[in-house]
């Protein structure tokens, strides 16, 4: 009786073993599906599309087997160029509900190969110059920008969503800049409750304004 009772006991101890371990990979592979959502390198221009979230999701999509379907609006040759304004939409998935932040970070990585030779393109990747200036996320550095949801700069805005870039931006012309924010706000804009976008340079000035009167904040 006494060997049975021990055999038994053994039994326990190896089962709580075995669970333990369960939970421990579990809660790993959790965290590396994280990292590899908001840390991982991007595949056209060697930046990585990080960011920091200043506020909750202003939406919450549906979410699906592999993720929440999102749109990210790239410019297309030729009509970016004829009209600077003109942003064209592709179909993305983000796996993780903080979805305005991932649909940005989408389209600082830039279109797939395929979409590129039908002609799509972003040029907010090569923009970027210089190490980021917001605090570091980890080991990746930090964030390219931050997105502040129901805020215009730094006072309270509801509907309005604030993205302040986290490194210096290298223009290459009007053109460039419109094309820049036309993508941004078109991205950011198919989410209900984003109703305003208010785009900001790495020293808090309006992106592409060249009145230098900061308009985007009146």
């Amino acid at each position: 009786m006494m060997q049975i009772r021990i055999r038994q006991a053994r039994l326990r101890h190896i089962r709580h073993i075995r669970y333990s371990r369960h939970v421990m990979l579990g809660s790993i592979f959790t965290a590396l599906l994280v990292l590899a959502a908001c840390g991982s390198s991007s595949s056209t221009g060697g930046v990585s599309p990080t960011a920091l979230a200043t506020a909750t999701p202003a939406t919450s999509p549906t979410a699906t087997l592999t993720g929440y379907p999102v749109k990210v609006y790239f410019s297309k040759t030729p009509d970016s160029e004829n009209s600077f304004n003109a942003a064209f939409p592709v179909n993305r998935v983000s796996p993780t509900s903080q979805v305005e932040i991932y649909s940005v970070q989408l389209l600082i990585a830039g279109p797939t190969p395929e979409e590129r030779t039908a002609g799509y393109y972003s040029e907010l990747n090569s923009l970027f110059s210089g190490p980021s200036q917001c605090p570091s996320l980890g080991p990746v550095g930090g964030p390219d920008f931050t997105l502040t949801l129901n805020s215009k700069g730094t006072t309270a805005e509801q509907g309005t969503a604030t993205l302040k870039f986290c490194r210096a931006t290298l223009s290459p012309g009007i053109g460039a800049d419109a094309r820049v924010l036309a993508n941004l706000r078109a991205t950011l804009l198919q989410f209900a409750t984003i109703k305003k976008v208010v785009i900001l340079n790495v020293q808090g000035n309006c992106f592409g304004d060249q009145t230098t009167q900061n308009l985007c904040l009146k």
